[in-house]
């Protein structure tokens, strides 16, 4: 029979065979294994949404230590979370984080829930999620779809087309859902996960160290390299900013984003259009005074659907009138603005200046010498 054309009953089994391949094979000493506590293994399972493992353990340990408990993560500030966010990308996730540990405070006395549809009701967690929580904290069946798991799936049961599109995602969950053993739910949840992230990776996968190897539809068909389909390509957009970098007496004005959009709730520089008088807008936009903005960086950041050039000016300014403290603003010391919540490219083109600061200092030093 075409393997393309069995239907799923006719496939041998494949949860015993992972399980046991998981445990002694899988990875055991990620810091969110070996526990059954629902806020970690929700922390980690939001910070692993579209972000790598290596990227993911850094930011996992220091954020647990700042918030080591659903209380505490609740009772926080919105910039103390995102400053402990901050570089981990994707902010709308910290934001729902943040947002659910509350609800979890004000609608569940500060206990994660068990039911299944409560946890999918928290901000932020969607259906594989909830059920990643509900395998690993508290043992129920609830199959899981990450996008390792899709890259099983998809070459063992060679499921033709993009995953992203909604036909073949629901594939994708009727195999998961035909799949699902009602034992060891955590350990198999692990070994799908685990799988997909060290044996059958995109590029190079390990097919001879894989535990399916000798029933996988696209290893028996030689098509491991054409599954899962990619994603169809689209031109990325490019656009183009100007940042103003304001300062007085050694403070830097930061402004604060609105919740939606790119960057959403952090702290960053004041946005002009490439080519506009930074001078004359800093004087109309905050009353602030000063001299003519000189070039001080330059750099692109690449987000997932667009690229963004971004042109960072420095404008010494005169200075701080009442207008330029309002909400939204704060002039803060540049070495603790380094340190704020901000993204990734705000952070650099204010580690820039202080660069170009120290080389100025030290010169100065040194004339003084002489």
């Amino acid at each position: 029979m075409n393997l393309a054309e069995m239907t799923l009953t006719q496939y041998p089994p494949i949860a015993d065979r992972l399980v046991a391949w998981q445990k002694q094979h899988g990875r055991h000493d990620l810091p969110w294994q070996n526990t059954h506590d629902p806020y970690a293994i929700w922390v980690s399972e939001i910070m692993l949404q579209q972000t790598q493992v290596a990227a993911v353990i850094g930011y996992y340990q220091k954020f647990m230590r700042r918030f080591p408990s659903i209380a505490s993560l609740a009772a926080a500030s919105q910039d103390d979370v995102m400053q402990h966010w901050s570089g981990l990308g994707y902010y709308s996730r910290a934001r729902n984080l943040h947002k659910a540990a509350q609800q979890v405070v004000s609608l569940h006395a500060g206990e994660f829930p068990r039911d299944f549809d409560a946890i999918q009701a928290l901000p932020g967690i969607g259906r594989s999620t909830a059920a990643a929580i509900s395998s690993f904290a508290f043992g129920l069946p609830q199959p899981i779809m990450d996008g390792n798991v899709k890259r099983v799936f998809a070459r063992y049961f060679l499921v033709e087309g993009w995953p992203g599109l909604p036909s073949v995602e629901k594939k994708l969950w009727q195999i998961a859902e035909a799949m699902q053993p009602q034992a060891e739910m955590g350990t198999y949840a692990q070994a799908l996960m685990d799988l997909g992230a060290t044996v059958c990776v995109r590029s190079r996968p390990r097919c001879a160290n894989c535990p399916l190897q000798e029933d996988c539809g696209a290893l028996l068909a030689e098509r491991v390299s054409e599954l899962p389909a990619s994603k169809p390509r689209k031109t990325i957009p490019e656009k183009a900013v100007q940042m103003l970098v304001m300062t007085h007496e050694g403070r830097v004005l930061l402004q604060k984003r609105p919740d939606s959009g790119i960057w959403g709730g952090l702290w960053s520089l004041p946005e002009l259009e490439i080519g506009q008088d930074g001078r004359a807008w800093g004087s109309q936009a905050f009353g602030l005074e000063g001299a003519a903005p000189v070039s001080l960086v330059q750099l692109t950041h690449v987000f997932t659907h667009f690229k963004l050039h971004i042109t960072a000016n420095h404008m010494p300014v005169d200075a701080v009138p009442l207008q330029a403290r309002e909400p939204g603003l704060q002039w803060i010391a540049l070495d603790d603005a380094i340190d704020a919540a901000l993204p990734v490219p705000v952070r650099k083109i204010l580690q820039a200046l202080a660069a170009q600061q120290q080389v100025a200092s030290s010169g100065q030093r040194q004339l003084a010498l002489v």
